[in-house]
């Protein structure tokens, strides 16, 4: 069995490109937060009449682990456990309760404090990083399933993800619009910052879009394919960096993605296409009315595998890279430690792949689904079946 070289040779092009503009992250800079940031989420893994902090280091870890992959209303660089200070900047809380509450996540202290607006008291969960509405004692009540009674206000923050999104979206606008301008300045030659990923731009165009679309609708759809794919990219190398930014191993952020592109294939299709989902040409009547529903179930699934292969790749790499380090604090030893270091560095080098290879998968499955939307298909099938 053959397997195509192309996608690989796509990774090793454009993370050669890419090298003078992205570093890497370093695995011993998420090890200091086991220890400096534990208080932050000592209390996620106590559950008792009073949350306790976990005092062993396995406890401590794993708290810090789950902290890692959730989102945050403020951006935290790093923290000095004894002197009890975080380094980093708040975000803008936007909650909409009785009316538009904004105020600073300042406020929250780290999670540690009430928040007062307006006379509404609000504080966040360590459980799940989410903002409740409390008393002025902070006072979080738990169902029977263990999770939070309170009212939870609509929260319009500006949270870690958020900002990241924010920042990539910004960085797109930045880098390409330089490249067109260039463009048209330089009589179709590119310059500066943005011809590093003009490579990039020709590959995902003569070796995504147009073979799996077609020469006559591709241009269509070249502007969400480019964006899709260096938006994921980006996000994908933000979250190697050592400030805990999870996006695309966001559960919301995936569905959005793909909710994109199913809105996209849908709105786009054809007769053609639709006509194959409702009444299959070439096949019996009364398989038609089998086949109906089960390519109907294919329009929803598509798109479901799309969020779900996103997430589940970069959430379960933040969850091993993250427990490898942590072993460094259970082990103790330099032999244990020096394992677990040059194991959590090979890993940090497959998660540099795994960024770009899924930014190119969802890129590409998304072109497959385009190119199926607005195909034309052939009826010899149909039209011999008709004229028996």
């Amino acid at each position: 069995m053959g397997i195509s070289n192309k996608p690989l040779r796509f990774i090793v092009a454009t993370l050669v490109a890419c090298l003078p503009l992205f570093s890497f992250a370093n695995p011993v800079q998420d090890s200091v937060h086991v220890t400096t940031e534990t208080h932050q989420v000592a209390t996620e893994n106590a559950h008792e009449t009073a949350h306790a902090e976990p005092t062993d280091v396995k406890s401590k870890i794993k708290a810090f682990v789950k902290h890692h992959v959730l989102d945050s209303h403020d951006f935290t660089f790093f923290s000095d456990e004894e002197a009890g200070k975080h380094y980093g900047f708040p975000l803008p809380v936007i909650l909409w309760d009785n009316g538009l509450q904004v105020f600073s996540s300042s406020k929250f202290h780290h999670g540690e404090a009430v928040a007062e607006s307006n006379g509404n008291f609000y504080k966040i969960n360590h459980h799940d990083g989410k903002i409740y509405k409390t008393d002025a004692s902070g006072t979080i009540t738990e169902g029977e399933n263990g999770f939070p009674t309170n009212v939870r206000p609509l929260d319009f923050s500006i949270t870690k993800t958020v900002l990241s999104i924010m920042v990539a979206a910004l960085l797109m606008v930045l880098l390409f619009s330089g490249l067109a301008k260039s463009y048209k300045k330089n009589n179709g030659i590119a310059s500066g910052a943005g011809r590093i990923f003009e490579p990039v731009v020709l590959y995902i165009r003569d070796e995504i879009a147009i073979p799996n679309i077609g020469e006559k609708h591709y241009k269509r759809y070249m502007s969400y394919l480019l964006t899709i794919f260096f938006f994921i990219l980006f996000l994908n190398l933000f979250g190697l960096m050592p400030f805990g930014i999870n996006a695309t191993g966001n559960l919301t952020i995936t569905f959005s993605l793909a909710i994109l592109t199913f809105i996209i294939t849908n709105l786009t299709a054809n007769k053609n296409y639709w006509g194959h989902i409702f009444w299959m040409p070439g096949v019996p009547k009364v398989m038609r009315i089998v086949l109906a529903p089960i390519e109907l179930l294919g329009i929803i699934i598509k798109p479901f595998s799309l969020m779900i292969r996103l997430y589940a790749n970069i959430f379960a790499g933040h969850i091993v890279l993250m427990s490898i380090i942590g072993l460094m604090f259970i082990f103790k030893s330099w032999l244990g430690s020096t394992l677990s270091f040059g194991l959590s560095f090979a890993l940090s080098i497959l998660e540099i792949l795994v960024a770009f290879l899924q930014a190119y998968i969802f890129t590409m499955l998304s072109a497959l689904y385009f190119g199926s939307a607005v195909e034309e298909h052939h009826h010899e099938e149909a039209h011999h079946e008709e004229s028996h």
